[in-house]
């Protein structure tokens, strides 16, 4: 099949610079607990994948610039009489990967076929098989993705056996192509932790700061592999997210991380016990600073300094000035002031496993490609652009070869992706945050803290919630908590399970109708997290009905299939918010959405709409009952991209205070 070149590794290693290294990270503060390095698990990497700078190769009188067939001759000369690479493929792998940023696939397959045949130098044809045979090779997803270049290659084929030259033909094989495993995609290397043999609580106060952060950084690890070399190119040349859904993917749980971390502070009734959920992330920040997870921590970073966490006075009266220090120290970190300068520093600094703020790095890609021309004088390909593309993609993509050891539990994963599916708008959260602490507040003002100036890099769609992945993450949670909770594998588990579980998640979404007293079935269940999810909002706001299992004092008909309510009690269930009737086997079937009856709320359990005034029944603090709106809609401050698409909502219960004392 030929030979590479020896010094092939060593050159497409961009990013590396020879040197093992490391220097001191910038202490931060001490916050009790401590938490826990792990330098053995995240700092030993070897030569090969070490991603320290951009190593920029020589181009030689191509600096100035080179027509494509200037190019491809000298791909072609790269190549000895052997099929072995003479020297670097540096430039080989440039005009490989960036053309398509000038030119489809198949245009330079055409330009490459063209030049034969060549009379006057024989072995020409012997060296363009030996080229393509590289290209096919080394990146085998183009032609498994755009089978127009398989069709091609096979009338190369019929070209070459014309000429007498079948033996060239193996050179050119694309079937094989069809027969090779994604599974050797980076994503796919790192595994989750299914062993029955250990026991793990599902709810987010039993996990340590480390272990949050683990499972974090394990879903940010998976997500940031799956974005190829070509979505790089997509961005580069929209400079937005349409089209481009393994990126849309990665804002999404960036977004949802900032979010999860707001909710989680704002579900507590109390300023105490917001100041302990707040504490405990800033500890899942250093945790996370400690795993060079640097984009996970810009958006825990995030949600921690949003301004609807800022501007709670009484709560920030909780948090030490230790805490408060820390959080200044992340922000210093991440502030973009001088260009992320700050960060730029301690990232560079960090050897093997790390996760870059994706957002400042695809910035970078867009100055360059903004900055520098596609073509100079003579209309010849500028060269020196696509290696400075080249060079900045590729250090990204050589990060997903440098695999983790987490021991990432799947069921903790499992509930984790789930609580990060939820959206809600920035205006609900802030509604929220106004109901916690109103604005009359009589707290002193909060210590301020600097928030970070985060990037705002993805002007394009939001992606809209896909059902059948939200199904599938409610099927997976749901069979993690009988896994674990259901000891006597009867198919139910109990009232107090039930209630700590959901209070892994920031609000409960309904009111459980349980078979048996005090237990809650796994349909329950499914239907529970289904209701709250965003698969119920394709059918519009406010959707989700607020059913109750009711007795019937007169002749009633089911409102879904027109059928009469027969029993002596408990006949059916009633919407609380519409009075919509149905069968207890028709309520999860209902397709009207539910209209509420304004004049039937009251003041104490009504639902606070964006114009009302969020309110308390009169109870002490933490007595609240109310509704909050869910959305698909990404916010624009919190997040860490910028996503302008409003899409579907879908409406939750906060349910009674007791359930979040239980939280954390």
């Amino acid at each position: 099949m030929g030979c590479q070149s020896k010094e092939n590794g060593q050159n497409e290693n961009v990013g590396s610079n020879g040197k093992e290294k490391e220097h001191p990270r910038p202490s931060l503060s001490k916050v009790c607990p401590p938490v826990p390095a792990r330098p053995q698990r995240f700092n030993r990497p070897n030569l090969a994948q070490m991603t320290q700078g951009k190593v920029m190769m020589s181009l030689g009188h191509y600096t100035k610039g080179a027509s494509w067939e200037e190019l491809i001759q000298a791909c072609i000369q790269s190549f000895d009489a052997e099929g072995c690479v003479c020297g670097s493929s540096h430039l080989m792998n440039i005009t490989l990967t960036m053309h398509r940023l000038l030119m489809s696939s198949s245009d330079l397959l055409e330009k490459l076929i063209s030049l034969y045949p060549l009379p006057s130098r024989p072995n020409a044809l012997s060296l363009i098989c030996y080229f393509i045979r590289y290209w096919i090779q080394e990146f085998w997803t183009m032609f498994r993705l755009h089978s127009s270049l398989s069709d091609s290659m096979e009338q190369f084929q019929d070209l070459v056996r014309d000429q007498g030259q079948e033996r060239l033909c193996p050179l050119l094989q694309t079937k094989w192509i069809n027969d090779r495993h994604w599974s050797q995609k980076p994503s796919q290397r790192i595994k989750a932790n299914s062993s029955k043999k250990r026991k793990v609580s599902l709810l987010f106060d039993h996990l340590e700061p480390i272990e949050l952060a683990e499972h974090l950084t394990y879903l940010e690890f998976k997500s940031f592999c799956r974005i190829s070399f070509a979505d790089y190119q997509n961005y580069i040349r929209s400079c937005c997210m349409k089209d481009n859904p393994m990126m849309e993917r990665s804002i999404t749980l960036c977004n949802g991380i900032s979010q999860w971390v707001q909710l989680m502070v704002l579900s507590r009734p109390t300023a105490q016990l917001r100041a302990e959920v707040f504490t405990k992330f800033i500890h899942v920040a250093q945790s996370l600073h400690l795993m060079h997870n640097f984009n996970t921590l810009m958006a825990v970073v995030g949600g921690l300094c949003h301004s609807s966490i800022s501007r709670l006075k009484e709560t920030s009266l909780h948090v030490s000035h230790e805490v408060t220090k820390v959080l200044n120290e992340m922000t210093d970190l991440l502030s973009s002031c001088r260009n992320y300068d700050n960060y730029r520093q301690v990232y560079s600094r960090c050897a093997g496993f790390k996760i870059p703020i994706l957002g400042v790095h695809l910035k970078d890609l867009i100055s360059v490609n903004e900055a520098m021309s596609d073509y100079v004088e003579d209309n010849k390909v500028n060269v020196q652009k696509l290696q400075a593309l080249y060079n900045h993609i590729n250090e990204l993509i050589q990060l997903q070869q440098i695999t983790p050891q987490l021991d990432a539990n799947k069921d903790l994963v499992h509930l984790l992706t789930l609580s990060l599916d939820l959206y809600y708008t920035d205006d609900e959260i802030y509604e929220l945050s106004y109901t916690r602490e109103p604005k009359n507040s009589k707290a002193p003002p909060a210590t301020p803290s600097r928030p970070p100036v985060v990037v705002e890099w993805a002007s394009g769609v939001a992606p809209k919630p896909d059902p059948k992945t939200i199904s599938k993450h409610v099927q997976r949670m749901v069979d993690s908590v009988f896994k674990n909770y259901d000891h006597d594998e009867n198919g139910y588990i109990s009232q107090g399970d039930f209630e700590k579980i959901a209070a892994s998640f920031p609000f409960s979404f309904c009111v459980m109708d349980k078979e048996k007293e005090g237990l809650i079935s796994r349909e329950e269940i499914t239907a529970y997290f289904m209701r709250a999810s965003v698969i119920c909002s394709k059918l519009g706001l406010g959707f989700v009905h607020n059913f109750q299992e009711t007795t019937y004092m007169k002749p009633t008909f089911c409102d879904n299939c027109s059928g009469f309510l027969w029993g002596v009690i408990k006949q059916g269930y009633r919407c609380r918010d519409c009075g919509m009737n149905c069968h207890r086997l028709c309520k999860d079937q209902v397709a009207f959405e539910c209209k509420k009856n304004a004049k039937g709320s009251s003041t104490s359990e009504g639902p606070l709409t964006p114009g009302s005034t969020p309110g308390t029944t009169g109870g002490p603090e933490g007595a609240e009952r109310q509704i909050f709106t869910l959305s698909a809609t990404l916010p624009s401050h919190i997040s860490l991209y910028l996503c302008l698409l409003p899409v579907c909502k879908v409406k939750p219960i906060l349910d009674s205070p007791k359930l979040y004392h239980s939280m954390w």
